[in-house]
């Protein structure tokens, strides 16, 4: 691991300060579950490490008008445990997902959103794109988790963030503050993600100096929601494929839908198809097949990942149904 200056800071305004002394060259440390990984693997090597944990402006979970504000160190124990949260069921669904009670107490969830691509090709020092003298690694080697959508491109490796689909689904921005001290701004979080066609460019809109202080959620009016992660096992394991939905319900009918698919595309996928699919309908066991044959009839897997598109065909079936209260096992 190179050495790094480390600093702690007490506020927002601090952070940045100390963020913009070295914008191209600061890593900004909440849990660390991703970071320090990174750092011991040599494949961020910043100069200085800006920990923000002690921010206590980021650690709320607040009621406003139109909604809640959580703040971005919120961790995944807290997201569970905090009655606020309760109403979005995707949401805590995700978090519960996480097996790991190390991830759970120490994760939080806007380092989940920020999480770098699990990709091994990435992890083992190849780039965000996997390349060798310029030959794509995931296009020829093994692909076997790469992504199933949005693959066209030189990026074929899969968003890592367990919360976003859920969080998407209900419509939900990010709070990005920085460079500026006075500089923060409200982004939907669908546009927050980014899929990179060169090495300099990263997974998100995220500038250097800036970072992510808070997620604001809508009010649910009346809304219901689902989650639906696909495991190969019951620890310490990242999703082979995911699916949340959220619903609006009307007469027993569905009015408005909103279906985001996780690790099955650089960034998390929203299946427009999926959701128009289910308008006007009653949920139920053959609504939810079609919907989820719909989400994945523009897949295009590579050489060894096809088993994906039925793993995300289940996973939006089963998220419609959790949402619905048609499935067992919801939180």
């Amino acid at each position: 691991m190179k050495s790094f200056e480390f600093a702690n800071p007490q506020s927002e305004t601090e952070a940045l300060e100390l963020m913009n002394d070295h914008p191209e060259q600061t890593a900004v440390l909440a849990g660390g579950t991703d970071l320090i990984s990174l750092l011991q693997a040599d494949i961020i090597r910043p100069e200085r490490v800006v920990d923000i944990k002690n921010i206590s402006s980021m650690h709320d979970v607040a009621e406003v008008d139109d909604g809640l504000m959580v703040g971005a160190l919120t961790t995944l124990e807290e997201v569970l445990d905090n009655s606020k949260l309760a109403e979005y069921a995707s949401v805590a669904q995700a978090a519960d997902a996480v097996h790991a009670i190390q991830i759970q107490s120490s994760g939080t969830i806007a380092g989940d959103l920020c999480h770098l691509p699990n990709c091994w090709y990435y992890r083992n020092g190849y780039g965000m794109l996997g390349l060798e003298n310029g030959t794509s690694l995931p296009e020829t080697g093994d692909n076997r988790y790469h992504a199933i959508f949005g693959n066209s491109g030189p990026a074929k490796f899969v968003t890592a963030s367990r919360f976003a689909p859920a969080l998407i689904a209900w419509g939900a921005k990010v709070r990005i503050i920085g460079p500026g001290p006075d500089e923060a701004e409200m982004l939907p979080l669908e546009y927050f993600y980014t899929t990179p066609r060169t090495e300099r460019q990263g997974t998100t809109v995220l500038k250097p100096g800036q970072l992510v202080s808070h997620i604001w959620l809508p009010k649910t009016a009346g809304a219901v929601s689902g989650n639906y992660d696909v495991l190969q096992t019951e620890g310490l394991d990242w999703p082979l494929a995911s699916a949340s939905a959220t619903l609006t319900i009307s007469g027993g009918r569905v009015s408005d839908a909103r279906i985001v698919l996780g690790h099955v595309a650089p960034t998390p996928w929203v299946s427009h198809d999926a959701a128009t699919s289910l308008l006007g309908k009653t949920i139920s066991e053959a609504t939810a097949q079609a919907a989820g044959d719909a989400a994945v009839s523009r897949a295009t897997p590579l050489s060894d990942n096809g088993y994906k598109v039925q793993l995300a065909r289940t996973a939006v079936k089963r998220a419609i149904l959790r949402s619905a209260g048609l499935l067992e096992g919801g939180l």
